[in-house]
């Protein structure tokens, strides 16, 4: 049903411009708007598996888009200083509100030549030894961290695995633990697996309304459990994956509105509120000191983990 809607709404919004750039139409105009806003409401109770379907949509906003519209003078940053650099991993110095800060995340692309380009956001180890070159960076300059994570997963292939998949991310989970500057992680869109957990050991983790975030990706799980990865919409389901799931579990420290049916409809109002959050959680953040920080991140996993197999003994 989503998708339906969704795609009306697309084409929605698409005549609804064409008609503010060549004329007066005011009784389309009309229509349209009341159609806009009927199919809107209909997007008020969503499935799991219809908040993954928008977690994935090719229109929602990008690493690139949340980096232009929230920070200044951003400064990217390239390669691991070892192997090469993954354009799967963005990133850089920037300024938040005069701020000097280091912000980073999985970049997927906009089509499918920009998809295939960055690897369909998948990093190999060569981007989360980035990534923790430029966190590393920001904790001798004092500069807190900004992560924005979405992502399928870390690319799985033999030469990822050859070239030191798993210790690049265990590293950068050990690492990450331990750094004396504030770290905020803002989930986006899908965080599957241990690719988007390597650059999320935050002290405030943040998602939005219709992000998803789990241990794999439901296809995944189906194929695991079952078999058929068919039955992903009833994975969604079990794999309590959704934003509202995860704060109820205290996993993370908030969820941040989007408009009805997805962020891609008012990316503004989106990048309004994330401004907002990382304001607040920065200002909290930095009474904090280097210390004080390393410990709350360690106390906060320990206690997701706790909660974790408190749920899977309920379960069983």
């Amino acid at each position: 049903m989503i998708r339906d809607i969704d795609d009306r709404l697309c084409a929605i919004e698409t005549e609804l411009y064409d008609i503010s750039q060549g004329g007066d139409k005011a009784d389309r105009k009309k229509s349209l708007k009341k159609e806009y806003s009927e199919l809107s409401a209909k997007c008020t109770e969503l499935s799991a598996s219809d908040k993954v379907f928008l977690a994935r949509h090719k229109k929602r906003p990008k690493i690139d888009d949340y980096i232009d519209a929230l920070f200044d003078d951003f400064f990217e940053m390239k390669g691991d200083f070892l192997s090469k650099d993954d354009r799967s991993i963005y990133g850089g110095i920037a300024l938040f509100h005069g701020t000097p800060v280091t912000v980073l995340g999985h970049r997927k692309g906009r089509n499918l030549n920009e998809n295939m380009a960055y690897n369909f956001g998948m990093p190999e180890p060569e981007g989360y030894r980035k990534a923790l070159r430029m966190m590393k960076q920001a904790e001798k300059f004092g500069r807190p961290i900004i992560t924005f994570v979405d992502t399928p997963g870390a690319y799985p292939g033999i030469e990822a695995e050859e070239h030191g998949q798993s210790i690049a991310i265990a590293k950068n989970l050990a690492e990450m633990s331990a750094l004396k500057v504030p770290v905020i992680t803002i989930v986006t869109g899908e965080g599957s697996s241990g690719g988007a957990l390597a650059i999320s050991v935050a002290n405030s983790i943040y998602m939005l309304e219709n992000a998803v975030y789990s241990v794999l990706s439901p296809e995944g799980f189906a194929s695991i459990l079952w078999k058929d990865s068919s039955r992903s919409a009833e994975a969604c389901d079990l794999m309590k994956l959704t934003a509202q799931d995860l704060y109820k579990f205290n996993v993370i420290e908030g969820i941040i509105p989007e408009p009805l049916c997805g962020a891609h409809h008012d990316p503004k109002a989106v990048y309004s509120s994330i401004d907002e959050v990382l304001t607040k959680e920065l200002a909290r953040l930095k009474k904090m000191s280097g210390h004080e920080l390393a410990k709350n991140r360690y106390e906060k996993f320990r206690e997701i983990d706790k909660i974790i197999v408190k749920a899977a003994e309920k379960e069983n």
